[in-house]
């Protein structure tokens, strides 16, 4: 219990750690950190106890960080989303502490002779992180792979080896440096405890300054990688348009949202006509745009027509579409000029609480708020890519709207299919003046440089940037103004390995945790090899015997 008391601080400071290394407080450096609190918190403290450590650090970490979830809505939606986040860093955390490496039994007694084969504790920490971080992107419901230790890194030296591992092994490696802090710190305590043995200490310090090298290397090396960013342009104008108000409401008044959209592509482009600037090549609008439906609604239709005459550029279009079985859909439609609506792609994964309520009933005794929403959304069934005419020659554009761009698979499938630019098209108005908005702009430049892609984040209220394939986000907009921003961006086709190699990170974290299960000593009082060991009066066996800080 005292051991546990004393590590509990240490799991509260490692979830305020990752909560302030995301936006937009941006301390990305803190994120290796608070793994690494964890990582020597949980250390020898077994599973239950290494499962309670890890709560704690994802309650830390998650309530600050979800706040948003819950400003319209009440406390209940925001606490149960976040204790359900911080589940998970508890299995991470059980799983760091059932597999560190030490040398007494799992029942306390010592192992006589050299300590058994075990995983370095670095690579438990690495694999438990993105083993942990996949489980909670991919369940419940499709899971929310929101705020990943990946997502923190938008500015950091480490972000371009995201080119070649993906977000999974971006995490992998920044849990690999928490990692290997951890044990750069137990080395230290193991040197100052060896003050009399000065062959022990030198090896101690040895090993510290060792660890905090790799981990310095592995953090600042990728910054040496290439990351590739030439293609012949293609000119972007994305269009913030603005709401009337924040808040669950900010759809009250449709209409107005539409003009707002048309109003500003308008002054838009003529102010680049009256600058000697050509017009674009592709107008880019956010989610719920036009939230009435311009194929059945004639008006709302012609409003977006003469937006697309003006600029005389196709346009793509963030509405809701309700088919022929009263079915509605967040769709994304691609607005010609002279034709109307030519092509259409709709939201493949709709946000669960969001966009539809799963179970309505069972969820309706916890809280009434379910049924703010009164018609659940369908989910489409087709990749999200589009081919844009334009003057600049045919471009293939992948789509993700909203909450889609955090999900690996579905921003893979874009590239896969072609796509040669993304659009991610969002609406943060239901969000306020929170952190969401930033922590959705930083996946979105993640995802530029882990697909190799420019990609245009476009929001109705902001914030909105224009990200090339560096991640770097350029003409970034403030929350609830109107804006137009405009950029030359490069298009690429070529695959990165991270495209190529999907989710492999994930299945080699599983590997591993399964191997330390398989290295890990049975329960019961036997020794290498499994002999058994039997205490006897004098013999010296202790059964208590701490951890000796060298397993690390």
């Amino acid at each position: 219990m005292r051991r546990l008391l004393l590590a509990l601080p240490l799991a509260i400071g490692a979830g305020l750690a990752l909560w302030l290394s995301w936006p937009d407080h941006d301390l990305w450096w803190l994120a290796p950190l608070g793994i690494g609190l964890l990582a020597v918190a949980a250390h020898g403290a077994g599973a239950r106890r290494g499962f309670l450590l890890g709560l704690v650090t994802g309650l830390a970490a998650y309530l600050p960080a979800l706040h948003w979830s819950g400003i319209y809505v009440g406390d209940l939606p925001w606490v149960a989303l976040s204790v359900l986040q911080a589940l998970y860093v508890g299995i991470t955390g059980a799983l760091c502490g059932l597999l560190s490496p030490t040398r007494t039994s799992p029942r306390g007694g010592r192992l006589p002779g050299p300590l058994p084969a075990r995983l370095p504790y670095p690579v438990v920490v690495a694999a438990a992180w993105t083993v942990g971080e996949w489980l909670r992107a991919t369940t419940p419901f499709g899971g929310f792979p929101w705020i990943k230790v990946a997502f923190a890194m938008a500015d950091a030296p480490i972000l371009p080896l995201v080119r070649y591992v993906g977000t999974p092994g971006l995490t992998a490696a920044v849990a690999l440096v928490g990692g290997l802090l951890a044990v750069a710190v137990r080395h230290a305590a193991g040197a100052r405890s060896a003050r009399r043995s000065r062959p022990t200490a030198l090896r101690h310090t040895a090993l510290s300054l060792g660890s905090l090298l790799g981990a310095a290397a592995l953090l600042w090396g990728p910054a040496l990688l290439p990351v590739p960013t030439d293609g012949r342009t293609v000119d972007v104008l994305a269009v913030q348009g603005n709401v009337p108000r924040a808040g669950l409401d900010f759809n009250a008044e449709r209409r107005q949202v539409l003009d707002n959209h048309v109003g500003v592509t308008v002054e838009a482009v003529r102010s680049r006509a009256a600058s000697g600037v050509p017009r674009p090549d592709l107008v880019v609008w956010p989610e719920n745009a036009s939230d009435i439906d311009p194929v059945r609604n004639a008006d709302a239709g012609q409003a977006i027509t003469y937006a697309a005459r003006t600029a005389q550029a196709p346009v793509l279009v963030g509405t809701l579409r309700t088919d022929d079985q009263a079915r509605i859909k967040n769709t994304t439609l691609l607005w010609d000029a002279q034709h109307g609506p030519v092509a259409a792609y709709a939201k493949r994964h709709p946000v669960p609480f969001a966009e539809y309520i799963p179970y309505r009933s069972f969820f309706r005794h916890f809280s009434d708020k379910v049924d703010l929403l009164t018609h659940d959304f369908t989910a489409g069934d087709t990749v999200g890519v589009m081919d844009v005419p334009t003057r600049a020659g045919s471009v293939r554009v992948g789509l993700g709207i909203c909450f889609e761009v955090a999900y690996d698979d579905l921003m893979r499938d874009a590239v896969h299919h072609g796509g040669q630019l993304l659009a991610v098209q969002t609406n943060n108005a239901t969000f306020g003046y929170t952190d969401e908005s930033y922590q959705q702009l930083a996946i979105s430049r993640v995802r530029a440089v882990e697909l190799g892609r420019s990609v245009v984040h476009v929001s109705t209220v902001g914030a909105s940037a224009m990200i090339t394939p560096d991640g770097v986000a350029h003409d970034r907009t403030g929350l609830f103004t109107a804006a137009a921003l405009d950029a030359a961006l490069p298009l690429r086709s070529e695959l990165t390995p991270a495209a190529r190699i999907g989710d492999l990170p994930v299945w080699v974290g599983v590997g591993l945790l399964a191997l330390g299960l398989a290295l890990r000593p049975r329960r019961g009082r036997r020794g290498r090899w499994g002999r058994r060991q039997r205490p006897t009066r004098g013999s010296g066996t202790r059964l208590t015997e701490p951890s000796d800080p060298t397993d690390g």
